[in-house]
């Protein structure tokens, strides 16, 4: 039986026959939604310090929308709008984030090139399921990346879609790194962006962004299904006041 539990704004799906982890670590946890994020919600909800509780992997934001969130191997990283990878403290706070404990459940090895809808389309042969969240973690060498990273807002907030238009963009040639990421089913619009949503850091941990383009060259691909997701809603006033229900596209590229 699907079960629906709400505690303190804590929404959990679990889907049935799901075996977890050693304590409970087979879950995509996700802090706010991605139309709230498109709406101009940036200030954060969770510190960097709880969000530590619910995995060593995963993707987001900062407070202020302030660059964008690499996790790996239980390190977080913040790129900024100048490209370049900081240290994060567990004061900080994030208004959007995705993170899971990442266990590989599958390992592909891709020596030929692949652009990035080619490397989409293949993902989607090998991943287990279009109807399971999927993490994705591709470590490698990487003939060409282009990336980009927004700048801190302030308020009064411009909705995301305005915000990206002021973007960095960063391209690199022959690099070696990590991309992060997810692949979320069609039935998360709203919640999140249905398909993929890439970000990249330097093998050296230097620099990265949200992923715009790619063309691999010698890369490894890790998956790990997600049998359970959890949604931590914020609890304040701008979420609870503004219209979600809007459509929006992705935006994300």
């Amino acid at each position: 039986m699907r079960r629906l539990i709400i505690v303190a704004f804590l929404v959990c799906f679990t889907i049935p026959g799901a075996e977890a982890w050693p304590g409970n670590q087979d879950i995509l946890y996700q802090i706010s939604t991605l139309n709230a994020l498109f709406e101009g919600i940036y200030d954060g909800n969770m510190t960097i310090k709880d969000l530590r509780k619910h995995g060593d992997f995963g993707i987001g934001t900062f407070n202020s929308l302030d660059g964008e969130m690499v996790v790996v191997e239980g390190k977080f990283y913040q790129i900024k709008s100048n490209g370049f990878a900081y240290p994060v403290n567990d004061s900080q706070k994030s208004p959007f984030a995705m993170l899971k404990f990442f266990r590989s459940e599958k390992t592909v090895y891709l020596e030929r090139s692949f652009n990035y809808d080619q490397l989409v389309r293949y993902l989607d042969q090998v991943i287990t399921s279009r109807n399971l969240p999927a993490a994705i973690k591709i470590e490698g060498l990487f003939s060409y990346i282009r990336m980009r990273s927004v700048p801190k807002q302030n308020k009064p907030y411009n909705k995301f879609p305005e915000v990206v238009k002021t973007q960095s963009v960063f391209e690199y040639r022959n690099i070696r790194g990590t991309i992060v990421g997810f692949r979320m089913p069609d039935y998360f619009k709203g919640v999140n962006a249905p398909g993929y949503h890439f970000h990249f850091l330097s093998e050296d941990r230097k620099f990265g962004g949200h992923l715009l383009g790619c063309e691999t060259r010698d890369i490894k691909i890790f998956l790990d299904d997600s049998k359970e997701f959890k949604l931590a809603l914020p609890d304040h006033g701008e979420f609870l006041r503004t219209d979600l229900m809007k459509e929006h596209e992705t935006g994300l590229e």
